[in-house]
Order: structure tokens, then C-alpha cells, then sequence
């Protein structure tokens, strides 16, 4: 299934799966903001089985970038806001300018993105959690699979969608896969758009905030899911530190697993 218009959009179905078998289809969905979707996206998605959709953006990013979204059919919107993963705020001076000295001082604090992630989980655990209820809570009867996303699709969603694939029972190569094709699913005008931004508001762009912005490289997931090992014995592990009680864990497995 396609989504005009919509960056980074893909189903987590088909996945293998470490016990045999795939995952299913038409469950999970991940994507870049539907900011920019066409009146051809906003038809493929009401006709599409999606009837939830799970938004780890914060506030300010959602006023920059308001989601667009088909009126024909309702949808439920559910905000999981996470702060690590948005691009950070430098502060602005009276004349609405930043200064250099403030892009300075933010670009020499940017983490590596495994370290981001680490922070994500360190902090997101029940939010985490919460999304794996939508997940469990969805039915094959009516339009009620979860698209989650964020801003690229690729940082909060990334290690997200690898938590709910770990705890289904995904071969961690797969999940690994899916979080790293990312990369080349935003290359192009979305990654150059990005970029542009940046450099119109003087941001020097180093190698590390490329990265940042519009890359996946397999190591960040790896340190991710290497912590959740450590810390919690796996993702199911972690899910159940922020409140996932054993049934929404075993219907999550049931909703992913085909």
C-alpha cells in the first residue's frame, strides 16, 4: 500500500519473524508528519485501513507543521509528545535573530543519535507503552491500524516501531533493516529541504547534525536496543517498566504477529 505524498511511509508487515512466520499487515504503520499531503494522499489514506494516528511531535512542531488529514471519515489523533528526538530551540534574541554564539553552543551539546535514543528510552517508557496499547487495541473489522510518526519517521518512530517489532518477536536483523531504510527513504528533496532550512537560518552544518537530521545509521538502533538488553531484559521487558500489563503485551504480540 502507497500514500501519495506522504515521506517515509511504509507497513511494518512481512517481517520475519524469530519463531517462523511474518508479521502482519495493515497493523503498523510508520511515516514522516502528514504536513504535506495532496488531495491524492488524503484519498489514499481514507481509503486505507489506518484509523489512528499516533503523533510523538511536540507542540511547537505541530503548529509549524499542522498535519493534514481527510475529512470524509474520522480519525482518532493521539499526542505521545517526546522531546528528545525534535531539532533544538537556540534561543532568540530581541530582534528575533539567533545569534552565532547560540548555534555554537547548541551544536557543541548535539548527542550522537544512539545517545539520543538512549535518552529517549530513559525518559519514554510509558508513552512508549502507550502506543503499544493503540496497537493491541486494534481490530481487522474496522479502519483502526496505527500510523505513528513524527518529523522525519526516522528518530522517536524509529525507535518506537523497533520497540513494538522486538517485543512481537521480530528477527533483530529485520528490525534493524526497517529503522535503517529510512535514510534512503528521505534522501533527496525532503533531506535537502531540511538542510536548506537549516543553512538559511546561519546553522553550520557539520557532519554529526547531517546525521542527526536525515540519516539511520544501523549503529543508533543497535545502542538503543543494546540498552533495553541491559536495562530491561528485552522490549517487553521495558514496555512492562512503563505500565504494560502482561494481556496488552500478549494482544500487541497477537495484533503484530500474522
Amino acid at each position: 500500500m502507497q500514500i501519495a505524498s506522504l515521506v517515509n511511509f511504509r507497513d511494518t508487515g512481512g517481517l520475519p519473524l524469530i519463531d517462523g512466520g511474518r508479521t502482519r499487515a495493515g497493523v503498523l504503520f510508520r511515516s514522516a508528519a502528514l504536513n504535506a499531503l495532496t488531495e491524492e494522499g488524503l484519498h489514499d489514506l481514507a481509503a486505507s485501513p489506518v484509523g489512528v494516528i499516533a503523533d510523538f511531535r511536540t507542540g511547537v512542531e505541530r503548529g509549524m507543521a499542522a498535519d493534514r488529514l481527510p475529512v470524509s471519515r474520522p480519525f482518532e489523533i493521539v499526542l505521545l509528545e517526546l522531546l528528545e528526538g525534535a531539532l533544538p530551540q537556540p534561543a532568540v534574541g530581541a530582534d528575533g535573530a539567533v545569534a552565532p554564539e547560540a548555534f555554537a553552543t547548541v551544536l557543541s551539546q548535539l548527542p550522537t543519535l544512539g545517545e539520543l535514543y538512549v535518552r529517549m528510552l530513559q525518559h519514554g517508557a510509558e508513552t512508549f507503552a502507550k502506543l503499544a496499547r493503540l496497537i493491541a487495541a486494534s481490530r481487522d473489522d474496522a479502519p483502526t491500524a496505527v500510523l505513528v510518526h513524527c518529523t522525519a519517521g526516522k528518530d522517536r518512530t524509529g525507535v518506537a516501531v523497533a520497540l513494538m517489532l522486538d517485543a512481537a518477536g521480530v528477527e533483530r536483523e529485520a528490525i534493524i533493516a526497517d529503522y535503517a531504510v529510512s535514510q534512503q527513504h528521505l534522501a533527496g528533496p525532503w533531506a535537502d529541504g531540511m538542510i536548506a532550512m537549516l543553512t538559511s537560518m546561519g546553522v553550520p552544518i557539520t557532519a554529526g547534525l547531517r546525521t542527526l537530521v536525515t540519516e539511520t545509521p544501523p549503529e543508533a538502533i543497535e545502542q538503543a536496543l543494546a540498552w533495553v538488553d541491559a536495562e530491561h531484559g528485552g522490549s517487553a521487558g521495558y514496555l512492562a517498566s512503563g505500565g504494560l500489563g502482561a494481556d496488552d503485551l500478549a494482544a500487541l504480540r497477537h495484533r503484530i504477529r500474522a
